[in-house]
């Protein structure tokens, strides 16, 4: 599946909206867009794919979305056979950053809600008392309007940024480089291992980049990065791994070698321990 780049904002004309989706099924691509997005489903089950997470989903549902993550729900086969009595519906709200501006993510008010949206970019499923809550403060959010709208939602993002309900969908290797990173060496680090991790990186190399000697590099990166360089790099390169399984035809070997890996073996041995499953049965799982 090749990941779709949308607007939301464009097709809408606004950098809100709440409203209710039915269908037969849920006909988007696999996508990603600059809104955050909040989805509750009412009727459907299949499974979703988040960032490089295949997970299953059914009634009640919820998941939270930042920025630009890819994205799609895919319904069960036999919502595909035309029985009227099966639909597929959902609660959903789009907003873009910009909604607030620059000084309401500066206000010590609002320090929770944004470090909540800045860590959103890994998808975040919302269960318990906040699932309920935040499902019955959607259902009321759609029959509002102008201001109100606006007030709602600034309610419900409270109440995530303050909840215990959360679950992160994917882990800190799908996370991009922040522009908060910028004055910080781990964001020349971080940038490096992006656009280089195809290719062999030495702890001599990487450390150079931070502009400290590999010893010091390691200290360093283990505490502000709460990982090994190793392991993370593993990350990056697994990442990375999952959406060539998911977006081309290439096999396990390619993809293995595209990513980093010298030996399929190797990569299947990471892939394994990272995700839990074969690169084999991920690509299974996510295209079936």
């Amino acid at each position: 599946m090749k990941i779709v780049k949308t607007n939301i904002a464009s097709y809408t004309n606004t950098s809100l909206s709440v409203f209710s989706r039915e269908e037969s099924f849920f006909q988007s691509p696999f996508h990603s867009h600059p809104e955050f997005e909040l989805v509750y489903i009412l009727e459907s089950h299949g499974k979703r794919i988040i960032g490089n997470s295949v997970e299953s989903f059914e009634a009640g549902d919820m998941v939270f979305l930042g920025d630009d993550i890819p994205h799609v729900w895919l319904n069960d086969e036999i919502f595909y056979k035309g029985i009227n009595s099966l639909k597929a519906k959902a609660m959903v709200i789009y907003f873009s950053r910009e909604l607030f501006g620059n000084s309401f993510y500066e206000l010590p008010e609002a320090q929770e809600v944004k470090k909540f949206l800045s860590q959103a970019v890994k998808g975040v499923s919302i269960t318990g008392q906040t699932n309920t809550l935040i499902a019955k403060k959607m259902e009321k959010l759609i029959k509002k309007k102008g201001f109100e709208v606006i007030m709602g939602l600034i309610e419900i993002l409270f109440l995530l940024s303050k909840s215990k309900d959360l679950r992160y969908i994917n882990d800190n290797s799908y996370v991009s480089v922040s522009d908060d990173n910028k004055n910080d060496r781990l964001a020349a680090v971080f940038q490096y291992v992006k656009s280089n991790y195809k290719e062999e990186i030495s702890l001599d190399e990487i450390s150079k980049i931070a502009n400290l000697t590999p010893t010091s590099f390691c200290r360093m990166f283990k505490a502000k990065a709460k990982k090994p360089f190793v392991e993370y790099l593993n990350e990056i390169r697994v990442s990375n791994a999952c959406k060539y399984l998911i977006e081309t035809d290439l096999g396990i070997s390619e993809i293995a070698y595209e990513c980093g890996y010298k030996t399929a073996s190797n990569f299947n041995k990471l892939f394994k321990k990272l995700m839990g499953t074969t690169p084999k049965e991920y690509r299974k799982k996510a295209l079936v």
